[in-house]
């Protein structure tokens, strides 16, 4: 089996029974905002497209790249097209062309032709991408290949069930928005990224220790910033809060853990994969590339200025009358949504900056009101400032996402009172009827859903699936004095309220060891 890096998430699996081409993604995402890194663009895409299967992960335009995908790879192509709750995927790949779809049963082996055999699990949670994340899993003679990209799975048991993997390829890099873009103190943001940083490589150990493949690919990330205003999020300051290590960090990262089987592919790399081992080459050798990584960012930030300009000549649109069209199309959303307005629980404030940087008009999304309005002084839970002109395209293409848009891009700023609200974001993914009531079944089916095991950590009886995603607690929880963390996502909880300190809502069900048992489970998390 032949592995040939082509970016970011983005690979060719080469086998005698035919080819995969996952997650093909060249031009800028978010706003001009994310750039693949180590740069792609000057592949011989067309050599490249033409394969005989292609695999998107999911929707993240980072993953999803309409433009490379209509203009660079073979229509004649048949997508592996993972079980998703919407059709959102398929509808867009036929509307760029893709006639032939394979929809696979979610975490089902199927046989194509030839000996090749593929996997793929779907993961549907309204937090999954939007609307859905994907990994992918193929077998050929033998040799056997996982790629996870950037899904995180509650475990990994479904794939390592089928035999030994001999190649895993995951992400190890953050994919987000915070902690730069809120209004903290530079100490604390260097701090909370600093934590998020740690996690990230924590929950990468623990997927490379589930699956225990023979080689361990570092890819999905980092994108790097080649905007002005962006370019202090790239991991070149020594800033130990930068939440975008490259891939030489995490060799580095991964050594001091006992790694020693990490490969890492660079644009145009090729690793030549077999039940025996692995043999890798590389266009310019990959420790000369990182130690050079500021020099090729400067010529990269050079080389797509124009592209970044002529994106930000597109974003203006002064006939859009932006508190009429969020009105027009936010407010019957919020007058069928039942959980995530309850779950959001009060006002979320834009403030809009004008064309001339300075002028701001405020517009509120009510979620108790259930309308869109002019900021009336309030307090408010959730703040974002950014520009005018950027809701203004939003609204002017009908993006039902703004988290796989506005928030990604990270050209905005963030203030809020009180913990993380997951519901924010889950609703400003779902800004589509289709979206929405997939969204509100999904959390009406988890809050009524009841964790009747338990399992004893450190001194305390705790419900074995995490109340946020259920992530198995007995391999991700970890306890210190009187709190839990899940460290697949990082949440943590009081396990003598069992509150949540991260986000409201998700009360964890906990007792001491040595206590008597509390009350049933369904009063417990009334």
């Amino acid at each position: 089996m032949r592995v040939t890096g082509t970016g970011h998430a983005s690979m060719r699996i080469d086998t005698a029974a035919g080819s995969i081409l996952c997650d093909p993604w060249v031009n800028p995402a978010y706003f001009a905002s994310w750039f693949p890194f180590p740069d792609n663009s000057l592949l011989d895409w067309e050599t490249l497209g033409q394969v005989d299967y292609l695999y998107v992960s999911h929707l993240h335009r980072d993953h999803f790249d309409a433009k490379q995908l209509r203009d660079h790879v073979s229509k004649d192509a048949t997508v592996l097209l993972p079980e998703f709750p919407t059709s959102e995927m398929e509808d867009e790949l036929r509307e760029l062309g893709f006639t032939k779809f394979l929809k696979a049963p979610n975490e089902q082996v199927v046989d194509l032709p030839g000996g090749l055999k593929i996997m793929i699990q779907a993961l549907t949670s309204p937090t999954d991408g939007p609307i859905g994340d994907s990994s992918l899993w193929v077998e050929y003679d033998g040799v056997r290949l996982l790629n996870q990209n950037d899904a995180r799975p509650t475990d990994l048991t479904v794939f390592a069930e089928l035999g030994h993997v001999h190649a895993h390829l995951l992400q190890f890099s953050g994919a987000i928005w915070y902690p730069m873009v809120y209004e903290l103190p530079q100490a604390a943001k260097t701090a909370f990224g600093k934590q998020k940083r740690d996690r990230q490589f924590d929950r990468t150990w623990r997927y490379i220790d589930d699956l225990k493949a023979d080689h361990v690919f570092p890819i999905a990330g980092p994108p790097c910033f080649l905007d002005d205003a962006l370019w202090q999020f790239n991991d070149i300051h020594g800033d130990e809060g930068n939440i975008f290590p490259d891939q030489s960090v995490f060799l580095a990262e991964y050594a001091k853990v006992g790694g020693t089987n990490g490969i890492v592919l660079l644009p145009g790399s090729v690793a030549e994969i077999t039940t025996e081992g692995a043999t890798t080459t590389h266009p310019v050798p990959v420790e000369e590339f990182f130690a050079d990584k500021v020099a090729h960012l400067e010529e990269m930030r050079e080389r797509k200025r124009p592209v970044i300009e002529a994106e930000k000549a597109s974003w203006r649109h002064p006939e859009v009358d932006v508190l009429g069209e969020m009105k027009r199309r936010i407010e019957p959303l919020l007058d069928e949504s039942i959980y995530l307005a309850k779950g959001v629980g009060g006002p979320v404030r834009f403030d809009l900056v004008g064309y001339d940087g300075e002028s701001v008009e405020s517009i509120v999304v009510d979620f108790p009101g259930k309308e869109v309005r002019p900021y009336a002084d309030e307090k408010v839970r959730y703040r974002f400032r950014t520009e005018r002109a950027l809701i203004e395209h939003l609204l002017h293409i009908g993006e039902v996402d703004w988290v796989n848009s506005l928030f990604l891009s990270c050209r905005f700023s963030a203030a809020r009172i009180g913990q993380y609200n997951e519901f924010v974001y889950a609703f400003f993914k779902c800004l589509s009827e289709e979206r929405l009531q997939y969204a509100e079944g999904w959390y009406d089916e988890h809050e009524r859903a009841v964790d009747a095991e338990d399992i004893t950590l450190d001194g305390w009886v705790v419900q074995r699936r995490c109340p946020h995603l259920k992530a198995d607690l007995s391999r991700f929880g970890i306890v210190e004095g009187e709190q839990l963390t899940c460290q697949l996502h990082g949440w943590r909880f009081d396990l003598s309220s069992g509150r949540c300190l991260t986000s409201v809502g998700h009360k964890i069900r906990a007792h001491r060891a040595d206590e008597q048992t509390p009350a049933p489970a369904g009063e417990a998390l009334s």
